[in-house]
């Protein structure tokens, strides 16, 4: 062994006792300003596709990277390369790994279907889909859900001179609210499942609200569609007209969808109990074999796809590669940010602690449904329900029995409110990407913010007095 390894080897053995427990960050030693990388990130999505759009373009990786270093690095100096190291692996083991694994295997699944047969895109169809994606949803993941149904959307208003707002309503129902009702629809309740929640207690306890946020927004859709549809009058030609006979091509692709379904209910469900301590981040063994199957579901995909099914589809590895490079630097910067938030009443965000506590001690069902959802709108909303879920007293049998209007209220609000933004929920930038890469105009990120404001906010306005109050 060469005198550089063994030097190296030695150096890492000094390391290995700071890293121990580096990944629990102390959130009340931290002050505000460290959420300012969290915030350029979010300023640069927003407006650099706005002002400097070639330069965004080209280099988004590039400036998502800059913004994760210019936090790694300062909290290393401050804290220690052992806490940050730490962190950084927590972030990427325990959160951005398994959350882009799981999306990759999705994207790569729903791209090899082809659905057969263009669907005139009128305003009663677009409805049936977005009614059908809603319910797949809960059944295969909003992911899993959005990458099946988005493309054939798209397809089936090619014809149409406005289709941005059929995509926005997509985000609405499809990649958010339709993901409610089961641990598979969306992380947040899957980590709900991991904690204890009983499977179908969503599914009990908050399809009213379900059914009327669904319900209201696909009444809203048909009539600004309608208005759209009547106002375009004689179509141009369809440049995808009609195939013989509606249908499916890759239809095999359901096994490894199934596929996806069955490993993520395996990871919550079979507990050896068997852990690693990777540099303080436990790494449970149901984890890493949930993740290295999915790698292989991946490929499997990818092999027993029917040559030129892909093509058909107009697949790309665009979309997916800007989500991963995006959401690695979101997933950074929210490190201290998530800190701060867990830290409770020490924190410097205690005010948010208080404002979820009435005068008795007790928490408010409407302040839990509104904060989480609205942190949930600009962070991870898989992290942001933990963080609420445990504010709230962390005892699942508690939450799904005496408290079971505020698990109600977290679960609605981190779920229906990753709808606010483009970066609430990760099947919302893919469904833009995938957009975008189709040739469609999406708005911008403040855009998008007017519709969600104008369109859902009154909605979450009117259930918060009818279920949460």
């Amino acid at each position: 062994m060469s005198l550089a390894i063994r030097r190296g080897l030695a150096a890492a053995s000094l390391l290995l006792p700071a890293w121990a427990g580096a990944a629990d960050i102390d959130g009340a030693a931290l002050s505000a300003w460290w959420g300012i990388p969290f915030a350029g990130v979010l300023l640069c999505i927003a407006l650099m596709p706005l002002l400097a759009t070639q330069v965004w373009h080209h280099h988004f990786g590039k400036i998502t990277a800059g913004w994760a270093v210019a936090f790694l690095l300062p909290f290393a100096v401050v804290f220690g390369p052992g806490v940050a190291g730490g962190a950084l692996v927590h972030a990427l083991l325990a959160e951005y790994i398994p959350f882009i694994v799981l999306l990759v295997a999705l994207y790569t699944a729903a791209g090899g279907i082809f659905v057969r047969g263009n669907i005139h895109g009128s305003p009663a169809t677009n409805v049936a889909i977005m009614a059908v994606g809603s319910v797949l949803a809960s059944l295969m993941g909003t992911t899993g859900a959005s990458m099946l149904l988005i493309r054939p959307l798209i397809r089936a208003n090619d014809n149409r001179k406005h289709v941005a707002h059929v995509v926005v309503f997509f985000i609405f129902t499809v990649s958010n609210a339709g993901g409610s009702l089961t641990p598979l629809g969306d992380p947040p309740l899957f980590l709900g499942f991991l904690k204890g929640v009983d499977f179908f207690w969503t599914l009990k306890h908050i399809f009213p609200e379900t059914l009327l946020l669904l319900g209201a927004l696909l009444a809203i859709f048909y009539v600004i569609d309608s208005w759209y549809y009547r106002r375009e009058g004689v179509m141009p030609v369809d440049p995808t007209p009609d195939t013989p006979r509606l249908g499916l091509e890759g239809a095999v692709n359901f096994l490894p969808l199934a596929a996806v379904v069955a490993l993520v209910l395996m990871s919550g469900t079979w507990k050896p109990g068997v852990v690693f301590d990777v540099f303080g981040t436990p790494v449970e063994l149901q984890q890493i074999v949930r993740d290295v199957l999915l790698v292989g579901v991946t490929f499997v995909s990818l092999a027993i796809t029917p040559k030129g099914v892909r093509e058909k589809n107009q697949f790309s590895w665009a979309p997916m590669q800007e989500v991963a490079k995006l959401f690695i630097g979101i997933f950074l910067t929210m490190i201290p940010v998530l800190a701060m938030l867990k830290a409770g009443e020490q924190g410097a965000f205690a005010a948010v602690t208080r404002a979820v506590t009435g005068p008795d001690g007790q928490p408010l069902p409407w302040a839990y449904f509104w904060f989480s959802g609205v942190l949930s709108s600009f962070l991870d909303n898989a992290p942001t329900y933990l963080v609420f879920f445990n504010l709230a007293g962390g005892d699942p049998a508690v939450l799904m029995t005496t408290l079971a209007g505020t698990l109600a209220a977290i679960s609605a609000g981190s779920v229906f409110m990753g709808a606010n933004t483009y970066i609430g929920n990760a099947p919302n930038f893919m469904v833009k990407a995938i957009a975008e890469d189709r040739g469609v105009a999406m708005p911008s990120f403040f855009g998008y913010m007017l519709w969600s404001g104008a369109i859902l906010l009154p909605l979450f306005a009117l259930m918060t007095f009818i279920f949460f109050v």
